[in-house]
């Protein structure tokens, strides 16, 4: 398993953001509970959001990224980093893929 940060910006005003927002928090905890997704938040300022991820490969995590509500309503554009922990203190251990 790999780490990945996915950076979301949105590309459309915050309102059509935010009727995407509750399908989107449900797609965040579906893939949460499949263990996929270890984290997320916005970003601030609200322009976009961070979410950390864990896949067997990158491809794997732009495919699932794709799915994002919030990509798909077109108000998001992401970007995937694949990222090699050097360091991770016990209270983010999770992280490491």
């Amino acid at each position: 398993m790999a780490s990945f940060i996915v950076s979301l910006t949105y590309t459309a005003p915050i309102e059509a953001v935010d009727a995407l927002l509750d399908e989107h928090v449900a797609w965040l905890r579906d893939n949460h509970a499949k263990g996929h997704l270890v984290g997320w938040g916005r970003k601030v300022p609200r322009e976009g959001g961070i979410l950390l991820a864990v896949g067997d490969d990158r491809k794997a995590v732009e495919e699932l990224a794709a799915r994002d509500p919030f990509v798909v309503g077109n108000v998001a554009e992401i970007e995937v980093i694949e990222w090699a922990p050097g360091f991770l203190d016990e209270t983010v251990a999770g992280l490491k893929g």
